[in-house]
This record gives C-alpha cells, structure tokens and sequence, in this order.
C-alpha cells in the first residue's frame, strides 16, 4: 500500500420501545459518511433511512459521546454528528 491507512466501518446500534413495538437502530460510519437503518423486532428485514430525523441524530449523538468517554470512539465521530445537528462543536 502506499501509506494510505485502512478505516475499518463502525456500527452503532440501540433499540427503543415504540407503538409498533421494539424497534432497532444501527448507525454504520464508512467513507466520512453515515448510514442508519432500522427494523421491527418483528421484522426481518433492514430498512435504511433516507432522512434521519432530529430525535434519531440525537439518540445515535448519546450512543457515540458515551463510547467517547469510554476511550471506544474517536472524538471526530462525536464531532461528525453535532455538525450533522449544527450543534457548535466543542473544541
């Protein structure tokens, strides 16, 4: 390789319980990019969503900060999605 370094993807997951039922939440980041998708426990299928709203910004926001203070996650990722937010990104 030419000193290029290998970014392996990162997931995410969460699961909140809804009228529907539990549903199930993964965030993948890949390629400066994230994609999150969903399903129904009851539900086999992922189904990937096209315009995550606030409350989902926010929910996968407290996942990546908590395995920030953990030392699991690098601080960018945090950062990624409080611009997502267009929360002012701390230093």
């Amino acid at each position: 390789m030419s000193g290029r370094k290998l970014i392996a993807m990162e997931s995410h997951e969460w699961n909140e319980r809804t009228e529907e039922g539990k549903r199930f939440f993964r965030a993948n980041y890949h390629g400066n990019e994230w994609r999150i998708i969903t399903t129904l426990k009851t539900d086999p299928d992922w189904e990937p969503i096209e315009q995550p709203s606030e409350e989902v910004w926010r929910a996968l926001r407290d996942i990546v900060w908590k395995k920030y203070q953990r030392k699991r996650c690098p601080w960018e990722r945090v950062a990624s999605i409080d611009k997502i937010l267009g929360d002012e990104v701390p230093e």
